[in-house]
């Protein structure tokens, strides 16, 4: 797994909360909404324990996430507003943690290019993009580049609870 082999794994997201960081309840809305947008049944369950079994990354030493997420995936109703509560707290809960950084893009926070897509930088060799039905895999130097730029905009527009911005 490349998020396995990486140290500096940068992440943008602007419609839901990063996948790395969903609790379970928050996790299983957004793969149940997926297998209904495909018309499709998918094992969410099995999808779910999976998701939440990565995340034990978070606690190993020697890698860092900084993940940068637009407001508005704070606020979308993809889940349950008690559920979303639960997310909001499990985000709260990662700040000041040494292996994770996450900045929040404010809604109305000028912005040197408009949110676009989620997407994985792993460090500077992998670009992984989502879209609706699939990933895009990139790792020419030239498309990696343009996503570690994109990524540097967005992420100089985020504040960083507890960093100076007021946020705790």
């Amino acid at each position: 797994m490349e998020y396995e082999r990486s140290t500096r794994l940068r992440a943008w997201q602007s419609s839901m909360v990063v996948g790395m960081l969903q609790t379970a309840g928050y996790a299983r809305a957004v793969f149940e909404s997926y297998a209904d947008l495909h018309q499709s049944r998918r094992d969410v369950e099995d999808a779910v324990r999976a998701r939440v079994r990565r995340q034990e990354i978070l606690y190993r030493s020697g890698r860092v996430f900084d993940i940068v997420m637009w407001e508005a995936a704070l606020h979308a109703g993809v889940c349950p507003p008690e559920v979303l509560a639960g997310q909001l707290d499990r985000l709260s809960g990662l700040v000041g943690m040494d292996t994770v950084r996450l900045g929040i893009v404010p809604l109305g926070a000028p912005v040197r290019i408009p949110p676009g897509p989620g997407f994985w930088l792993y460090d500077d060799r992998l670009a992984i993009v989502e879209d609706w039905h699939a990933e895009l895999w990139l790792n020419d130097v030239e498309s990696v580049g343009v996503y570690e730029r994109v990524w540097g905009r967005l992420h100089e527009a985020a504040v960083y609870p507890g960093a100076r911005s007021g946020l705790v």
